[in-house]
């Protein structure tokens, strides 16, 4: 793959305003298939959460899931749209190597939610609302394994491996309308509205939205439109992009390479694209087909759904709070001063914090470790900061550390060990015997280790240079393998300065 030339990112925006959509697929958590009773569950061995339908055999006939109706039902009211009193299941047609049947049942002209809208604050405060076009349900596809080749995909591939297990998972689509005056903004917008879908869907519990395992997945559209014209550009749409800080990056890439190319007097393909996390990049994919190629017709095998008006009640009370109103909730509960709440915002970290918070660690803490040791971590494997450890897990921490296990220190020793997978850490201080000497008596004999070796610190601190102790606390320190507390060693060791 060759590498694309790219403009200045300012450049670009001096010279074309960038106009973004955004395709966000949501899995719904349910107990069994949108069509089917085979298990929805993740990592099970391939081809074995399957049934006839979920195989396209002759004769099967799909069924509608009805928990996953009321999952969508109260996304599309959480996304403040209009739910239809009947919405339709249609076949969309064309090639799909991992589904069976060879078409996808997805809604098309009578989706179950319309015309919506969600406010998204970006990390500057700017407060955006985006406008939802439709959130309708379908089902994904199975999983294509490409065997052989260096690129992972199936060109230059030996052979290729199909697995059914995700093939009808229930999903919803929501579909923005046209989003313009994102200006400088657009990157940051593209990974706030995603974050901000993933903390309706949590908050909803109707999708456990791990990006990293496809749960929520983003096709961002991005066309460049130039400074004083009113005729919009052709749009590239980046498929399938399973990262927050790849969805901030993929619609960065696709600016600078769409102005670069209409700079240089080129033409923008209307297509789809691949991103690649390695090489920070988008790739051609296929030409980009309009609805009518895909040769919609109604699913001649489900009756439309009908939700009742008592039904539609129900779910709107049982709404969760809107998160632009959590985080400024948040924000008073905490006691965060408008940095340090900006931090987590910028982070894209709010849900773990809070779910840390929730299971036991205080909010400076789980902001501290978050946004501090986490984060670097994280951003040294290039990997989403949720991806290595739980909040549950941040909170046990935490909560080792304010008991007097752990210091800071043997606490980001702990998490290294947890992150890779050697236990909780509370398992990990047991195994590696990695907690806090709190007896006086060991601290007091490594103290005096250390003085017989500086026999002079004890008449300095008589003198007032307290200054002197450090030498002695950082030999403790060394001795004693990082697990004596550094304030207690110091509290010693002034005793001994002022008894004698």
């Amino acid at each position: 793959m060759s590498k694309a030339k790219l403009m200045d990112y300012d450049k670009a925006l001096e010279l074309f305003e960038p106009v973004l959509g955004f395709e966000v697929h949501v899995e719904l958590s349910t107990e069994t298939k949108m069509f089917s009773s085979a298990p929805n569950n993740f990592g099970a061995e391939p081809n074995t959460n399957v049934t006839p339908v979920c195989l396209g055999l002759p004769g099967s006939l799909p069924v509608v899931n009805e928990q996953a109706v009321r999952y969508s039902i109260s996304l599309g009211l959480a996304l403040d749209c209009d739910i239809a009193p009947s919405s339709s299941f249609a076949r969309k047609n064309y090639f799909y190597p991992d589904l069976a049947k060879n078409y996808q049942i997805s809604q098309f002209d009578e989706p179950i939610a319309i015309n919506g809208n969600v406010e998204v604050e970006l990390p500057n405060g700017r407060i955006f609302q985006i406008d939802i076009e439709r959130a309708h349900m379908e089902e994904d596809a199975g999983k294509l394994t490409h065997v052989g080749g260096s690129t992972g995909r199936i060109q230059g591939a030996e052979y290729s491996l199909v697995d059914y297990n995700r093939a009808g998972v229930p999903l919803v689509e929501i579909v923005t309308r046209m989003i313009e005056g994102a200006e400088h903004d657009a990157p940051e917008l593209a990974k706030a509205y995603v974050a901000t879908i993933r903390d309706i869907v949590l908050a909803l519990g109707i999708s456990d939205a791990k990006m990293e395992r496809g749960n929520l997945r983003c096709d961002a559209n991005v066309s460049l439109r130039p400074r004083g014209s009113d005729k919009l550009g052709t749009r590239t749409e980046t498929k399938n992009v399973n990262s927050l800080r790849s969805v901030e990056r993929a619609v960065r890439y696709e600016i600078q390479r769409q102005a670069q190319i209409l700079a240089d007097g080129g033409t923008i393909i209307q297509e789809t694209r691949h991103w690649h996390e390695d090489t920070g990049a988008t790739s051609a994919g296929r030409p980009k087909s309009d609805a009518d190629d895909y040769r919609y017709f109604p699913e001649p095998d489900l009756l439309p759904v009908v939700p009742s008006s008592e039904l539609i009640a129900e779910l709107k009370a049982a709404l969760p709070e809107k998160p632009v109103e959590r985080r400024r909730r948040l924000k008073a509960e905490w006691g965060f001063t408008d940095l340090e709440f900006q931090d987590i915002d910028n982070s894209g970290l709010l849900t773990e914090v809070a779910a840390t918070v929730a299971a036991g660690a205080s909010p400076q803490a789980a902001r501290k470790w978050w946004t501090g040791e986490v984060a670097r971590l994280a951003n040294a494997a290039d990997v989403d900061a949720n991806t290595l450890v739980t909040p549950e897990q941040v909170a046990e921490l935490a909560v080792l550390i304010e008991e007097g296990i752990l210091t800071d220190r043997l606490a980001r020793q702990v998490l290294e060990s947890v992150i890779a997978g050697e236990g909780s850490p509370r398992e990990v201080v047991e195994k590696q015997g990695l907690a806090v000497v709190s007896d006086d008596g060991a601290l007091i004999e490594a103290i005096d280790k250390a003085l017989s070796a500086q026999p002079d610190v004890l008449e300095k601190i008589r003198e007032g240079k307290v200054q002197a102790a450090g030498a002695v606390i950082g030999a403790v320190m060394q001795g004693m393998q990082g697990k004596a507390d550094a304030a207690r060693v110091r509290e010693l060791i002034l005793e001994r300065a002022t008894a004698q």
